[in-house]
């Protein structure tokens, strides 16, 4: 069997991903509460990641953030504070970042990588402001997914590195916020297909949950 990589397992969505993975896959589920990761720690990543001793065909980086604990999405330019929107980029841009370059080793031929984004970092869609932290560290994000990508493809020609927009999913993490949810597993199974639906043509982009590309 295909052997895949979920971090951030134990979250909703994460967990969602490798129980649907594990009908088809040998899934490897890595989370902070099972296995210590932290993504803002280089060492914590270098051990997790270095662990793994077989080639990776399928990776979901399903690690992130809304906002520090004790903080709120910021509404204007008053509420941003350099400590909180700090600790948002370390979890949603850096941590991405760190494992992208700890798993890229370890990819196969045909990898595909989804790393879980958000609508909200697209620039070009971003037409009411607000939520300063978030959106920043998710548009990093999608340009660490982007420049990886670039750089994954050049040894690995078949492979699929994209960012991808889950939509709005029933979890702790979207607690308060008033919108149209689905259930985890409804979310897996759309990322699943999405992801092993792109070409190699189409890695480096930005998709959501239907398959649509997003703008930048």
């Amino acid at each position: 069997m295909d052997h895949a990589i979920v971090f951030g397992a134990s979250g909703g969505i994460g967990a969602a991903l490798a129980d649907h993975l594990a009908t088809s896959h040998d899934v490897t589920r890595i989370s902070r509460r099972e296995d210590g990761l932290d993504v803002t720690d280089e060492t914590s990543v270098a051990y997790v990641v270095g662990r793994l001793d077989r080639p990776v065909d399928l990776v979901f980086v399903a690690t992130g953030i809304l906002t520090p604990e004790g903080h709120a999405p910021e509404k204007s330019l008053d509420a941003v504070g350099a400590t909180a929107m700090a600790q948002t980029f370390a979890v949603n841009a850096i941590g991405p970042a760190l494992l992208l370059r700890h798993i890229a080793p370890k990819l196969s031929q045909t990898a595909r990588v989804g790393v879980l984004t958000a609508r909200v970092g697209s620039i070009g869609d971003n037409r009411i402001g607000g939520w300063y932290s978030y959106r920043a560290s998710k548009a990093a994000a999608n340009q660490v997914v982007h420049g990886a990508a670039i750089e994954i493809g050049r040894k690995r020609k078949q492979a699929v590195v994209v960012a991808l927009h889950p939509g709005t999913v029933e979890t702790p993490f979207t607690e308060g916020y008033v919108a149209p949810k689905v259930a985890p597993s409804e979310a897996a199974e759309n990322l699943v297909r999405v992801l092993s639906s792109l070409t190699p043509e189409q890695t480096g982009g930005f998709f959501d949950y239907a398959g649509h590309a997003i703008e930048w």
